[in-house]
């Protein structure tokens, strides 16, 4: 055997070039701007950065200047003509390293020195139906940790600028950017998705092709058709008002973005722009020693919730903004102050998926975004006007600006022009709201199948199943299942059937990481008959949920909540008025009869947990860890974070 000869050009190419190498270079020209006090006083880090720093190629003449660190979800990786290279997660993030590159150039036209670092992010909706999505929330956290570990090992940084856009990268990246309070920060909303043409679905309706062909509702062509024209564009978070885009209005009305940041066209010159802008304010910020501190305050907080409510936002968000105040050193914002904020704030926003017509979401972007929906609640008094923003303005100066703005007057008249949709039905006046029968975004249940509560979008129920009064009263037949693929299978089989309650128990924290079950909602929302049931559920919701789908509900079935005793064919009662914004999920009955709240409390009490109660075999050790830790830090509730003061405490008790 010739042993010269490589047995596979996987050993080896055979490309004689690879031995054209260098073992020794003279390094970069120059010489660094160091001064006596520096080599005495400055730590060896410091020193050895800026060696570093002009081995990567900054002019060492530069070095002392102003640095800034850019931290990003970008994921994927782009040819210089946009073209993939390597496919990224998800759209959101695939066009995110344009703005962190027109940041930086900003920052060093600025005479600053740029520094990029990132944690890339998953997709809910690639995870839908999969174990894959048993990591979703818990990674929130994680990439929290990592971000707020990245700003802390870059010493010599004077402010730090993020840049995300979905599900959890962007809630993780306001986490961070919470837990850097003396630091100036500016948060860059990573932008949405281009509307499709004509008769092109959106990328939630589209998630559910699967049930509707079994069903025989589309064909084959058509379900192929629908899943290639879905995403419109190759960046941006999804066209519907989901926990993405609603991320992305509550960082503005944080205050944490600049004005009119949130829900911006992905790939577009008005991206770029905001990028560039949000680089120069960040510089101005610690010009003026302007701290996140300054900006997260309990107000702001109230003002978040606040713009939450009346854009009719994802319920995700009440994991996400309890963690934003919890790193942010504030008190989280309890049941209580949910409901009494969503019984004052009328709706305004009618976008998807929430309608009544739908628009997506770069119609309330040209509709004038979160500004203009803070110019009716301005009116109604029902923000503090008194919070400072990321621009170093007060919102009250920055509302009077948008009010007479040139920006507010052209791209409202784009939007009327170009898609001859009139603004006012996008973003409505709160009469207007009243007269359309837009009602407010969620309600709270509680009962006896919910005693530490649950939540309901209360604002997505079909209006067809809610009464004349405004109130959905219905006693369902339980259809329980403990997976959701055995739920999905009890859809496609129709083993579940209008008139029933789709019962989803151990699913929450503990056993399955509280997953997303969109899979389900979506194929109950675009089936015909898929109205008339309704979901009680320990797990959670996609922002696009719509229907009478009550999740979070607590305990959860794996900590002893009454969900885990339920059984097939037991009567559940379900009360939502939408206009109180008062609800109830109560067992009154079994298989046999139906016998009232009062015994159904006792039967429940009396009751055995269910046999098959289990985490899910698939529950990765990472996951078990996050459920733990936040179940000891007080649970969904309060953000699903890790208090470690809380798990130190219960530890030492143990």
């Amino acid at each position: 055997m010739n042993t010269s000869q490589s047995p596979s050009p996987l050993l080896d190419s055979g490309d004689l070039a690879i031995y054209d190498l260098s073992t020794h270079s003279a390094g970069p020209a120059g010489k660094l701007p160091l001064s006596e006090e520096l080599l005495r006083n400055a730590p060896s880090g410091d020193l050895f950065g800026w060696s570093q720093n002009v081995g990567m190629g900054w002019s060492p003449v530069e070095m002392g200047r102003k640095e800034f660190l850019i931290l990003s979800t970008h994921g994927g990786l782009r040819a210089d003509d946009g073209t993939a290279v390597a496919l990224g997660y998800h759209s959101g993030h695939w066009e995110v390293g344009l703005l962190v590159k027109a940041a930086a150039e900003e920052f060093k036209r600025l005479g600053c020195i740029p520094f990029a670092g990132a944690c890339t992010d998953p997709c809910d909706g690639r995870t839908q139906g999969t174990v894959g999505m048993m990591d979703s929330l818990p990674y929130r956290n994680d990439a929290a940790t990592i971000f707020r570990r990245l700003i802390r090992s870059l010493p010599t940084r004077s402010g730090v600028l993020g840049v995300a856009t979905c599900d959890k990268g962007l809630p993780a990246m306001m986490m961070a950017l919470a837990g850097a309070g003396d630091l100036p920060a500016v948060l860059v909303p990573g932008g949405v998705m281009l509307a499709g043409e004509g008769d092109n679905e959106d990328t939630g309706k589209v998630q559910s092709i699967g049930a509707r062909f079994v069903h025989g509702e589309m064909t084959l062509e058509q379900a192929a058709e629908a899943g290639c024209h879905a995403c419109a564009s190759p960046g941006g978070g999804c066209q519907f008002l989901g926990t993405a885009a609603t991320s992305q209005v509550v960082g503005e009305a944080l205050g944490l973005s600049l004005t009119h940041s949130a829900l911006s066209p992905s790939g577009q010159p008005v991206w770029l722009d905001l990028a560039r802008r949000s680089a120069r304010a960040l510089v101005e910020s610690a010009k003026r020693r302007s701290t996140v501190r300054d900006i997260l305050t309990t107000s702001a907080l109230r003002n978040a919730i606040t713009v939450h409510a009346a854009f009719g936002g994802s319920t995700n968000l009440l994991l996400h903004i309890p963690a934003i105040a919890f790193h942010a050193g504030l008190p989280r914002p309890t049941l209580d102050d949910w409901i009494a904020i969503n019984r004052k704030v009328p709706r305004l926003v009618d976008a998807l998926p929430n309608g009544p017509i739908g628009h997506p979401t770069i119609r309330v972007f040209l509709a004038g975004g979160v500004p203009e929906v803070m110019l009716h609640l301005r009116e109604l008094g029902l923000l503090d006007l008194d919070c400072l923003t990321a621009s170093g303005m007060k919102l009250s100066e920055l509302l009077q600006w948008w009010e007479r703005s040139e920006r507010r007057k052209r791209f409202r008249a784009i939007l009327h022009e170009r898609d001859g949709i009139d603004p006012g039905t996008v973003i409505i006046s709160p009469a207007q709201a009243r007269s359309r029968g837009l009602t407010s975004t969620v309600t709270f249940p509680r009962g006896n199948l919910a005693p530490d509560g649950s939540v309901i979008k209360s604002t997505a129920i079909d209006p067809s199943v809610v009464n004349e009064d405004g109130v959905y009263d219905r006693v369902c037949q339980a259809r329980v299942f403990t997976t959701e693929r055995a739920a999905i299978a009890g859809i496609k089989s129709r083993t579940v059937r209008p008139g029933d309650v789709l019962v989803l128990c151990c699913r929450g924290p503990l056993g399955s990481g509280m997953e997303e079950i969109y899979q389900i909602t979506a194929a109950l929302k675009h089936l015909s008959w898929g109205k008339q049931v309704a979901v009680l559920t320990d797990a959670r919701f996609s922002g696009v949920s719509t229907g009478a789908c009550i999740g979070h509900v607590s305990p959860e079935a794996l900590a002893g909540g009454p969900i885990g005793k339920l059984q097939d064919g037991d009567r559940i009662r379900i009360i939502i008025d939408r206009a109180k914004l008062e609800g109830s999920v109560d067992l009154v009955g079994d298989s046999t009869k139906e016998f009232g709240v009062a015994e159904g409390t006792k039967v429940l009490a009396s009751r055995s947990p269910r046999p098959d109660l289990a985490p899910d075999p698939a529950l990765s050790a990472d996951t078990r860890l996050w459920a733990l830790l936040q179940n000891a830090s007080g649970g969904v509730w309060s953000g699903c974070v890790y208090d470690e003061e809380m798990i130190s405490a219960k530890l030492q008790r143990s």
